[in-house]
């Protein structure tokens, strides 16, 4: 019995040990395993597959060097950009004498549609000058009317005192208006003209001693003139007339006031009888409006004419200016 169970034994071992052959198999099995190990490896082919991703990286580098480029290339335009500038600069040279030019238009036309506006009346006066009757106007009426000459004219404005027969007598000659305007105090002229001064002084006026320059301006007794400037008549009830021997200069403009109370102002038109009108009314003047002797009157007014022409008229010193 005992032998029979030894050969069995044996068998149960080459069983056992052919039992853990395939067990050594196993190990084999894994083998496979470690083709999955291998199958890692393509896993670090798509690391690979990073590395052209990181040459896409390389490529935006040559695209962010495109753009550096054409940067560049902008700025140079960038450059040119300035030399158009300067001939940019020119044209404003050009434009500056043009607003120059432009800026002596505006003030010719803004000058003349006043004058235009009483220069359609003025033509009409030449008709009037041949009008022996009419030599003068009163000046305000006259521009209310439109008669006003602007060509050339004489005018007269007197000053009355109200408590005495002193008084000043003003006349202006003028040529070449540009502008005539109303304004609060009278009439202003845009253009210059002569102003002759002559003062009447009763024989009752207690300062006449006194330079009629240092006369009282407030009580209307002043004129800018002194004793020797002055042509002086004095007539047989010792009212003196003074005239200034020259006339004095206005320039760019001069204004006519409004005359108040028995005051007046009048315009004298150039008519070829103009200097021995001026010397009929200066006549009555004094003699109607001041009581000078007749006379005295006329002498006084025959010397005022005469300096009018001399040193006023339009054919000697005042149209050659």
């Amino acid at each position: 019995m005992a032998t029979i169970k030894k050969p069995a034994k044996p068998q149960a071992a080459a069983k056992k040990t052919a039992v853990k052959k395939p067990a050594a198999k196993k190990p084999a099995a894994k083998k496979p395993a470690a083709k999955k190990a291998v199958a890692k490896k393509p896993a670090v082919k798509k690391a690979a597959a990073k590395k052209p991703a990181v040459k896409k990286a390389a490529v935006k580098k040559p695209a962010a060097k495109k753009p550096a480029v054409k940067k560049a290339v902008a700025k140079k335009p960038a450059a040119k950009k300035p030399a158009a500038k300067a001939p940019a600069n020119k044209p404003p040279q050009v434009q500056k004498p043009v607003e120059k030019t432009i800026a002596v238009k505006k003030p010719a036309p803004v000058k003349v549609p006043p004058p235009v506006k009483e220069e359609k009346p003025a033509p009409e006066q030449p008709g009037e000058a041949l009008d022996p009757n009419v030599k003068y106007r009163n000046l305000f009426d006259a521009f209310t009317q439109g008669k006003l000459p602007f060509a050339n004219g004489y005018i007269v404005s007197t000053f009355f005192s109200e408590t005495s027969a002193y008084s000043i007598y003003e006349v202006v000659s003028y040529a070449g208006v540009k502008e005539i305007f109303p304004t609060d105090t009278g009439l202003q002229f845009t253009t210059g003209g002569k102003k002759l001064y002559i003062l009447v002084e009763p024989d009752t006026y207690q300062s006449k001693f006194q330079e009629p320059v240092s006369r009282s301006r407030t009580q209307g007794e002043y004129i800018p003139k002194r004793f020797n400037e002055l042509e002086i008549i004095i007539a047989k009830n010792q009212t003196k007339i003074m005239i200034a021997k020259e006339p004095d200069e206005t320039f760019g403009s001069f204004t006519i006031l409004k005359p108040q109370g028995q005051n007046f102002a009048v315009v004298f038109y150039q008519l070829p009888e103009v200097y021995e009108s001026l010397a009929v009314f200066f006549e009555e003047s004094f003699n109607r409006q001041r009581k000078v002797p007749q006379a005295d009157a006329k002498k006084a007014a025959r010397k005022i004419a005469e300096i009018v022409e001399k040193y006023m008229g339009f054919k000697g010193e005042f149209e050659s200016q």
